[in-house]
């Protein structure tokens, strides 16, 4: 039944990439100056989980490569690698500068400076998840490591550039600003047929099962092509020709909990005990939530940290926060 099940995966960036033509081209008139071996102004995309924002970045750098031969590329997921250590472990790899570098021994400042003396050709880097940095000061450094042009992509732009010091936040400014929309259901149609195109065998979806998946991820790409590669796992485990309806409507919950529970294992340790707390409780005040949040951890965030924390573990759907100010309170959802 699946004829290519790379398509169907999360980190699969298509040939052919639809409805983000705009944020395509604008991405590309910012990168623009390194077809003339200069570096590029800093670019920001932003907008809600699911929305192409990495893949148009990837997708982006890509179609660059193939016209420039001489231009490095490197992505950085900083959910992953949030310390200033792993961020630039991450990209002195993407020039292969880690060389005699220990994880362990290696003082952070050497990695920085190896960054800062490459001489080599434009150097493309993708942050991704950037609002995870523990340590945003790390990208006045790389705003200023010649050679080198950042991507940034995060959820929500106000709420990122609040989190800067009044330094950085005045050297991005200028940036590049991409807002991307929640796909409609026309759209995640058009994506999810494509989708099946590449990836199955004729015949095997219908049209009102792909209408079904579009309905029920709120304009979500990443989880609709999550339910449709569940729906034609299960199918094929099954030996059917085809998948019914029943299986789609299967997928519908097991592609849910599997992007949270994906999501969840991505927590770094601080978020993980605030997310715990959380569920818990099934749901707690802030004030409550962070004296908790202090009795766990070993060494203990800020409360302008917690709150951040908070705010990625809302924009990715593992809890909600009803509520105003004072009457706020952290609620944890449970699919």
């Amino acid at each position: 039944m699946i004829t290519d099940a790379r398509v169907l995966q999360p980190e699969f960036v298509p040939n052919d990439v639809v409805h983000r033509d705009s944020e395509i081209n604008y991405l590309s008139s910012t990168l623009d100056p390194l077809t003339r071996g200069k570096p590029a102004d800093p670019s920001f995309l932003h907008g809600p989980p699911g929305t192409g924002k990495t893949c148009i970045a990837q997708y982006t750098l890509e179609k660059l490569c193939e016209n420039l031969i001489n231009v490095n590329t490197q992505y950085v997921n900083c959910w992953e690698d949030y310390s200033k250590f792993k961020t630039l472990y991450r990209i002195l790899e993407g020039i292969d500068k880690t060389l005699d570098i220990h994880r362990q021994s290696t003082p952070t400042d050497e990695l920085l400076e190896r960054l800062q003396n490459y001489n080599g050709p434009p150097y493309v880097v993708i942050l991704d998840e950037v609002d995870q940095l523990e340590d945003k000061n790390i990208l006045y450094d790389l705003y200023r490591t010649k050679s080198l042009t950042m991507i940034l992509v995060a959820n929500h732009e106000e709420e990122f550039f609040s989190q800067l010091n009044s330094r950085l936040r005045s050297r991005l400014q200028t940036s590049a600003r991409i807002h991307f929309d929640q796909y409609s259901k026309q759209e995640l149609m058009c994506i999810l047929q494509n989708r099946v195109r590449w990836a199955v065998r004729p015949d095997v979806v219908t049209e009102s099962q792909l209408e079904n998946i579009a309905d029920a991820v709120a304009g979500d790409a990443r989880v609709a092509i999550g339910i449709l590669r569940n729906a034609a796992q299960n199918a094929a485990q099954t030996h059917s020709d085809a998948i019914d309806d029943e299986t789609i409507e299967d997928a519908v919950s097991e592609a849910k909990v599997e992007i949270r529970q994906t999501n969840v294992e991505k927590l770094t340790d601080d978020q993980k005990i605030v997310y715990d707390i959380i569920t818990e409780h099934g749901e707690i005040a802030p004030s409550e939530l962070y004296e908790a949040y202090e009795q766990k951890a070993s060494n203990p965030r800020s409360q302008r940290m917690v709150r951040n924390y908070l705010t990625k573990l809302c924009h990715y759907n593992l809890i909600e926060a009803p509520g105003k100010n004072r009457g706020r309170i952290y609620r944890s959802i449970q699919n």
